[in-house]
């Protein structure tokens, strides 16, 4: 009677330590599943593709869509096009790699929101064959809200992912008519929902506002990195493309 009962207790033991395991790993699991992606191995074979000597070697297409900063605006109406970060991005990276054939593909539009953008994904963007695709519209996404901005980032971090295109989210470059620190401002929500689209997708990020933000709680002052109330300048594009290039590295 009493071993029946040891066993008994065994075999409930053993069970609920099973569960308990499982439990463990579904955690675990999903925890690995909802992570953004590492700029060290994330892109990997791109950086393998860049190593390469011609006539192995083929042409890398890096496009940048987006709004007016990543287009290279300014003090507005001028347009400096060679000191923005996707061209810093590339100066680093020819530089780096000397024997890559690399293009800078821009399709960012001045004042164009991310719902604008997404409509004209496929037809702007997708056709250039993106080996990594750039977003980053949370600037002018204040103008749309969280939810619309939210459906339209989804949609073509989705597209792009189909045709397994390596993606790098930006959260927003200052605006200095929001305090940066300033807790939960809209663009600090809209900074942490890019956070959450990178995490679900595991895509890369690279979170702009947290670099600026960074150096005015070190002292700076933010205007020291604009041009005007909401375009960075050199410095403040410099910036964002040094933390573009760790995932190059």
């Amino acid at each position: 009677m009493l071993f029946g009962k040891y066993i008994k207790k065994q075999s409930i033991m053993k069970k609920r330590s099973l569960t308990l395991f499982l439990l463990v790993i579904l955690l675990w699991d999903l925890n690995a599943q909802n992570k953004i992606a590492s700029p060290s191995q994330y892109l990997t074979e791109i950086k393998t593709e860049l190593t390469k000597k011609w006539p192995d070697n083929r042409t890398i297409n890096l496009v940048f869509h987006g709004h007016s900063v990543p287009a290279g605006y300014f003090k507005t109406p001028i347009v400096n096009t060679l000191d923005s970060y996707p061209f810093l991005v590339l100066k680093t990276l020819k530089e780096r790699y000397p024997f890559a054939v690399i293009n800078i593909i821009n399709t960012s539009i001045g004042g164009e929101n991310s719902v604008s953008g997404a409509k004209r994904f496929e037809s702007e963007v997708l056709i250039h064959k993106p080996d990594v695709l750039f977003i980053d519209y949370a600037l002018n996404d204040v103008g749309v809200g969280l939810g619309k901005s939210r459906d339209a980032w989804n949609n073509m971090i989705l597209k792009a992912l189909e045709k397994n295109i390596k993606i790098i989210l930006l959260t927003p470059s200052p605006d200095q008519r929001e305090n940066i620190l300033e807790v939960n401002n809209v663009l600090e929500q809209h900074k942490n929902q890019i956070r959450q689209l990178a995490k679900e997708h595991r895509v890369g990020l690279v979170d702009s506002y947290l670099l600026f933000k960074e150096k005015v709680i070190a002292g700076d002052s933010i205007s020291k990195y604009m041009s005007q109330v909401n375009h960075p300048n050199r410095e403040g594009h410099q910036l964002i493309a040094d933390e573009i290039i760790t995932y190059f590295q």
